[in-house]
């Protein structure tokens, strides 16, 4: 796609949700949120949504870290680095002293590197996420490396 302008736009929860299930590559849409934000080109056209919430993974949650759990866009260049900080700036008008995301192997980390974000950790792949104490369905990245992320 050519040059476009950007500019944020509130998300409400239901319309990030659809725009993920739209546009994101590989994941559902997240059960909870935070807050969402958007990008929207200057015909305010929807081009790209990042929702924010509570980390996935339990030793994360520790009541002062976000997860931008989910991202999503038409491939309108840029939208992703926007909203990675674009996120970041609610999160600590909140009180948050942390905000993370995960890729997986085969995502360059571009849009976070664009936004400021730092690589602060790896994962290696799983076999998957269920235990018998947490039965969980596989959502198509087990047996995928992961990388932390955390904003500047």
């Amino acid at each position: 796609m050519s040059s476009t302008l950007l500019h944020l736009v509130p998300v409400r929860s239901r319309q990030a949700k659809e725009f993920v299930r739209t546009w994101h590559r590989h994941h559902p849409p997240p059960a909870g949120q935070i807050f969402a934000v958007g990008a929207a080109d200057e015909n305010g056209i929807l081009r790209a949504v990042a929702i924010v919430g509570r980390p996935v993974a339990r030793h994360l949650d520790d009541g002062t870290t976000l997860e931008v759990t989910r991202t999503g866009s038409d491939g309108t260049r840029n939208t992703n680095s926007l909203l990675y900080g674009a996120s970041w700036r609610p999160a600590k008008a909140r009180g948050y002293r942390r905000l993370i995301t995960f890729t997986q192997e085969g995502e360059s980390g571009a849009s976070l590197r664009g936004a400021g974000w730092r690589l602060i950790a790896s994962r290696p792949p799983r076999a998957g996420w269920h235990t018998p104490s947490r039965p969980r369905t596989g959502h198509g990245n087990d047996h995928v490396a992961h990388f932390l992320w955390q904003a500047p």
